[in-house]
């Protein structure tokens, strides 16, 4: 049976359509996707992301615990509150998980891991901290619950909702937190839009989510949210990269800190292995849908898109794409769409950011 979050109930009697996602039972939209797409560009949009997992990392060796298990550097987290966005890898280099990072003090981070991939990442990190003989608590906590308010008008309506948070996140820059009693926000997204994701006590979740409603802030399910982060250009876990794929590969190589000293598992297979494929982003200018597993076809060999969709924003096909090392951006390349063929020109992703297209 899927888990349910504390807001469940509320989906349903907003008629959400529920679907499985990672072992919960979340609403995929609330009547149209489009709409809610196009709330979070120009206006605001609320989700329910708490089937992602908090996990609080503490203890005298926790930063120690960090440098070794994640691929970026915890050790640029020096201000309170900053975050980091980072692989954890096996170490074969392949993905375990894409996560942020966040650093409260020098014996206390939090992380906030996917929903399908909880479970592997608690056991995963656990064996780690005791085979590195490290003093550090794991703690997942499932006491909490997320929201994510996006959009160019979400700060502001989240200062209305909790008019208590306005003082202490005004000047929140981006990739920061402020931690306010038993509120926890964060100026980070999944959207390409500014907002919030606030992960507070999943006993008062219910009453931030009404005030929200109050406010016209509109509820937007995972398909509205998988065409914002693919228009945002931003990688999905289990489709555009995993543990069979290196961050390299998918795209992520600027994440990976691997001048520095410091080792990280999965460092020395990265540094033995050369890449042997890039993501880019491909854009369809004719008829035609862009889907996961389509062949692409290049003069450099043949590759394969990772994540497709029609883009709302773009009123085009777009899609992250494997291709081989050698095909540049501006390229054209051809996508087998239903046994037919179908130009499409290679782009740098992002495709849309703050509202703005880009390619």
């Amino acid at each position: 049976m899927s888990k349910k979050t504390a807001l469940n109930e509320s989906h349903r009697l907003l008629h959400a359509r529920m679907v499985d996602f990672g072992g919960w039972d979340m609403p995929l939209h609330y009547g149209s996707q489009i709409e809610e797409h196009h709330a979070v560009r120009r206006d605001c949009g609320m989700f329910d992301i708490s089937h992602m997992c908090a996990v609080d990392v503490a203890g005298v060796h926790a930063k120690a615990f960090l440098l070794r298990l994640l691929a970026n550097n915890a050790a640029r987290l020096t201000q309170p509150g900053k975050a980091l966005y980072s692989c954890m890898l096996n170490e074969a280099g392949g993905v375990l998980d894409d996560l942020i990072v966040y650093y409260l003090d020098n014996h206390h981070y939090r992380i906030i891991v996917n929903a399908g991939t909880t479970d592997k990442d608690l056991a995963w990190m656990a064996t780690c901290l005791i085979s590195w003989k490290l003093q550090a608590t794991i703690t997942p906590r499932r006491d909490l619950s997320m929201i994510a308010i996006q959009g160019p008008n979400a700060r502001e309506k989240v200062w209305q909702a909790l008019p208590e948070t306005r003082s202490a996140t005004a000047g929140l820059g981006r990739f920061f937190a402020a931690q306010l009693a038993d509120i926890f926000v964060a100026r980070t997204g999944y959207t390409g839009e500014d907002g919030f994701e606030i992960c507070l006590p999943s006993e008062h979740v219910q009453n931030f989510w009404d005030e929200l409603l109050k406010l016209a802030v509109k509820p937007c399910g995972l398909g509205a949210r998988d065409t914002l982060r693919l228009e945002a250009g931003m990688n999905l876990y289990g489709e555009d990269m995993d543990e069979t794929v290196s961050p390299m590969d998918a795209g992520l190589g600027w994440t990976v800190d691997i001048a520095d000293e410091r080792d990280f598992v999965g460092k020395s297979t990265l540094l033995a292995q050369a890449q042997q494929r890039q993501l880019l982003g491909l854009v369809l200018p004719s008829g035609g849908v862009l889907r996961a597993h389509q062949r692409v076809l290049t003069n450099q060999g043949e590759g394969i898109i990772t994540s497709g969709t029609f883009s709302p924003t773009m009123q085009q096909a777009i899609a992250l794409a494997h291709l081989p090392l050698g095909v540049a951006v501006g390229d054209t390349v051809e996508v087998e769409i239903r046994g037919n063929r179908h130009a499409a020109r290679v782009v740098k992703p992002p495709f849309v950011r703050n509202g703005r297209i880009l390619v």
